[in-house]
């Protein structure tokens, strides 16, 4: 029988090392695109069994295209670059790796909100440019007491509450879909949507993007907000509109924002989010460390090597193909 090939769709990884090594027992041809186009992709995808992807858009037009796929493997938490209804029909796994960089992830949130909360950035900027000032920084509210809402209460999230709970801050979370128990076994007080923007002092976003949550931050949300809030995004890009929180901070409607993820991506050069104090910005980094990036190529790549050899894998998107 001939060695598997798996494709590649596009990397950030500085080698693939431990992909390979999770595909070793499959003896499997690894075959990176040239550059993530749909035609690159396709050179080594047409004939492929399997394909890994990082941010690369795999279209239904694409996946028409892969005769002999039968999983798809995302290194990453969300598909939405993934066309998973046009796999599914077409019988082909869709996996991801939901519980990689939660530690990194939680605790880049905690890294922004305190950083803007307790504002040494511009502290040190001020410093920096030798000036000594208190006064240039106030006034700076205790964290103890405060309100923290999360977006939703997955994986990440849980893993925050506690972090931001050490602080002696209050959690609550907004997540139509976790049972309450969930909730109140961490100590954490579920509400609806509107009753989570007005009471946080700070709000995290953690929720898949779908239809339904593209701009679940826009103008009607950050009306409803403290005037002294601070939102977190660390999730997705276009959870966000980015105009309308530029013009919610231009008219004080909230006090600052945390952004390790834009929309686009990056941000383009006449963002007006640039330039702003209570505004922090991160180059999408909050899921990385050495080791999370480890994990992810073998948790990504053993699920490839499992359905191709007639296993199930450990994260399926689409159990229907499974069981059928």
């Amino acid at each position: 029988m001939a060695s598997p090939i798996v494709a590649v769709s596009d990397s950030v990884f500085p080698n693939l090392d431990s992909a390979k090594a999770a595909l070793s027992g499959l003896n499997a041809e690894l075959r990176l695109a040239a550059e993530p186009t749909p035609e690159a992709i396709m050179e080594v995808a047409a004939e492929a069994d399997g394909l890994l992807v990082t941010y690369a858009k795999i279209t239904g037009e694409m996946i028409a295209g892969m005769k002999n796929c039968k999983v798809i493997s995302r290194f990453g938490i969300g598909v939405d670059n993934l066309d998973v209804e046009a796999a599914t029909k077409a019988g082909i796994v869709i996996t991801y790796v939901p519980d990689y960089c939660i530690d990194e992830v939680s605790d880049h949130a905690m890294a922004l909100l305190l950083t803007l909360a307790r504002k040494t950035a511009l502290s040190s900027g001020l410093a920096h440019q030798g000036r000594w000032e208190m006064p240039a920084v106030v006034p700076i509210n205790r964290l103890r007491g405060r309100t923290l809402g999360l977006v939703g209460f997955g994986n990440i999230p849980q893993v925050v509450a506690p972090k931001a709970q050490a602080f002696g801050i209050k959690v609550t979370t907004s997540d139509p879909f976790i049972p309450d128990e969930v909730a109140a076994k961490a100590g954490v007080e579920k509400v609806e949507f509107d009753e989570l923007l007005a009471q946080s002092d700070y709000i995290s976003v953690h929720a898949p993007l779908l239809p339904a949550t593209h701009h679940l931050f826009g103008a009607d949300a950050f009306a409803k907000m403290r005037d002294h809030a601070i939102l977190i995004n660390t999730a997705r890009g276009p959870l966000v509109d980015n105009a309308a929180l530029a013009k919610a901070l231009d008219d004080g409607q909230i006090g600052g924002a945390g952004l390790d993820v834009t929309d686009p991506e990056p941000p383009l050069a006449d963002s007006p989010l640039f330039g702003r104090d209570n505004v922090i910005l991160t180059p999408h980094t909050g899921f990385y460390s050495i080791e999370a990036l480890e994990e992810l190529q073998s948790k990504a790549a053993k699920d490839v090597a499992a359905v191709l050899a007639g296993e199930r894998p450990v994260y399926p998107i689409n159990k229907e193909v499974l069981d059928k």
